[in-house]
């Protein structure tokens, strides 16, 4: 662990003047809860919840060959993304292995924004950086040009919709435009890590604090609340969605990660890992590796991260995230297990608790889906 000073976003007085539970994530001081997280998750699946995540990375990408340079450094087609549109996608090492689950925004034909986790925004910077020679393309940190404010929940279009002249009801899933909300010009992406409906503005630090204020204050009639990163795990954790680290790392591949569909082969000119991805295809398909599977406990013990999932007395697999689920009512996790032990309703697989095999009943993902 480095000893240098935890980075701060520009709303870290606000979040300390609202009582916020703080916490170092990925070497950023950022509000866990304000809080219940118990009821903050239940605001963003019932009403909205506002959060700052200005810790992700922001990576501008620019030049006549943008798109020829993202296509060969990222595993997905963004050549093909539209302008305003965005794309869920992955950078892979030569050995197919993930570096990062990323969303690229196509923001003009010669202009992209990638988005990076915070924990591997440096590691993707370096990486695109290297891969960019040989291609008429610049790759810029914009880290600190950006402060991050989403707003997430049924109640977040009508929120947004009494703060801004920009077209929501045009914006579609994944889409995103240039416009002003409460008078603050920003970035805002129908995009999102809870599973809900939502919106994630992209806006200048100095800017931030009003925007923050703004959307409280609009929100409060119809019972938005701020929102830690505690509720954001257990939100996406409902939805299936993967979390870098935990579901994700350079050990497994996207074919690994049940998530090949991110793969295009069929795209133009070769790309980073894309024979060890050729590779990683097949095998998945003749004799698949483990399988992401979601588990829900049948007791009240949380399964966590790193307990092992067992059957017949074997350890057949491993969690990989586990919580309390405000939704189900039950703990639940995500776990790799064997493909043998995958399908939905399989006999007696549990996870072994400290030393207590408790049992648990095998779901297909996502535990949670919000009715259209």
């Amino acid at each position: 662990m480095s000893s240098s000073p935890l980075r701060r976003t520009a709303l870290d007085a606000l979040h300390r003047s609202l009582g916020a539970t703080m916490t170092d994530f990925a070497g950023w001081d950022m509000p866990l809860r304000y809080g219940s997280e118990r009821d903050e998750h239940v605001a963003v699946r019932t009403k909205a919840g506002l959060f700052d995540l200005s810790h992700m990375g922001e990576i501008t990408v620019t030049g006549p060959e943008a798109d020829r340079f993202l296509n060969h450094a990222l595993v997905g087609d963004i050549a093909s993304v539209r302008v305003g549109r965005a794309r869920y996608t992955m950078i892979c090492r030569e050995d197919g292995g993930i570096l990062d689950d990323l969303i690229v925004y196509r923001l003009a034909d010669a202009e992209y924004m990638v988005v990076a986790n915070a924990s591997n925004a440096q590691v993707v910077l370096d990486a695109l950086t290297e891969r960019a020679a040989g291609f008429a393309a610049a790759v810029r940190d914009d880290r600190d040009a950006y402060a991050l404010i989403a707003v997430q929940g049924p109640e977040s279009p009508g929120i947004l919709k009494s703060l801004t002249d920009a077209d929501l009801d045009g914006l579609k899933y994944y889409a995103g435009l240039p416009g002003t909300v409460a008078g603050v010009p920003a970035l805002i992406a129908r995009t999102g890590y809870t599973g809900e409906d939502g919106f994630e503005l992209f806006v200048a630090p100095e800017h931030a604090e009003k925007l923050w204020q703004a959307l409280t204050e609009a929100g409060a009639p119809v019972g938005l609340a701020p929102c830690g990163l505690s509720c954001r795990d257990t939100l996406r954790l409902e939805a299936g969605m993967p979390l870098y680290g935990h579901e994700l790392s350079t050990s497994l591949t996207p074919f690994d990660a049940g998530l090949g569909r991110v793969v295009k082969f069929e795209k133009e000119g070769d790309f980073v890992g894309r024979a060890a991805l050729e590779e990683a295809a097949a095998r998945a398909q003749e004799n698949p590796p483990r399988v992401l599977v979601g588990l829900v406990a049948e007791g009240r013990r949380v399964p966590r991260a790193g307990y092992p999932v067992v059957a017949g007395g074997e350890v057949i697999g491993e969690v990989t995230s586990g919580a309390p689920s405000p939704t189900l009512g039950r703990p639940i996790a995500m776990a790799y297990v064997d493909a043998a032990h995958s399908a939905p309703g399989t006999p007696g697989v549990g996870v072994d608790i400290r030393g207590s095999h408790e049992p648990h009943e095998v779901v297909a993902l996502p535990f949670y889906k919000r009715q259209k």
